[in-house]
């Protein structure tokens, strides 16, 4: 099957960067943030990083938490956007970033 025959993955990933005096409690409360909206069941694969320690000058080390998400659909992204769970997050936990940096994509899962 080709490239261009095979199902679109949609992938959604979203760098929070928190305050520079934010405490590591308030990362800690994000965190917790993040890990429940990874309970949201249209998401197949969901991912929670931080930055990693390479050194290239290319890679962005600045965000506090990374989050990854595939989809196998755009509208099971758009399911996601509209979870309560996804809701109560912007609500609750949007006073402990200062900044998201959001990258969505969609595109064959590849061999």
């Amino acid at each position: 099957m080709t490239a261009a025959a095979q199902p679109a993955l949609f992938v959604h990933h979203v760098l929070f960067y928190t305050p520079a005096g934010a405490s590591e409690a308030d990362k800690a409360i994000l965190l917790e943030g993040l890990q429940k909206l990874a309970r949201i069941p249209a998401i197949k694969l969901a991912h929670i990083g931080t930055p990693a320690d390479t050194t290239r000058e290319v890679i962005e080390r600045t965000y506090t938490y990374s989050w990854l998400c595939l989809f196998d659909s755009a509208e099971q992204e758009e399911e996601y956007q509209r979870d309560p769970i996804h809701d109560a997050f912007r609500q609750h936990y949007a006073v402990y970033w200062e900044k998201v940096v959001i990258y969505d994509a969609l595109g064959p899962v590849l061999p």
